[in-house]
This record gives structure tokens, sequence and C-alpha cells, in this order.
């Protein structure tokens, strides 16, 4: 019994080195690709579009339409 636990426990730790190795060279290998990516392919700025004004460009046949309709709400809805 004292046999196959410590083969089990051995098992454990050959395992997660294992798995503790991969992942350290997933990272490794993520990280180089970024910076391989970002100094040969760098991010070009694009012109952010203006947007237009709404505050001074609403109509006021759209204020009204919001007007009534929120008031037809506030008198069905009491």
């Amino acid at each position: 019994m004292n046999e196959m636990l410590s083969a089990g426990i051995e098992l454990m730790i050959i395992g997660m080195g294992i798995v503790f190795a991969f992942l350290a060279m997933l990272i490794v290998a993520v990280n180089l690709m970024s910076s391989v990516i970002q100094r040969y392919f760098p991010v070009q700025q694009v012109a952010k579009p203006v947007s237009p004004d709404f505050t001074t460009t609403t109509d006021s046949s759209i204020i009204a339409a919001i007007t009534a309709a929120v008031t037809q709400y506030r008198n069905k809805h009491q």
C-alpha cells in the first residue's frame, strides 16, 4: 500500500510539473508573438470621425413628438 501511494504521489508531481512547464512555455510563446507582431506590424492611428452635436441640431418637431409621447404614457399609466 505504501508503494502504491508513493508511486501515485510521484506520478502526480510529474504530471503537475509537465502541466506547469507547458503553461510557462505557452505564456512565453504568446508574449514573444505579441512583441513580434507589435514590432513589425505597428498599430496605425485612425482619425476619429467627428460626431455631430445633437444638442444644437435637434428639431423642434422631434421634441414635440417626444413630449407628447411622454405625456400620453404618464396619463395612461397613473
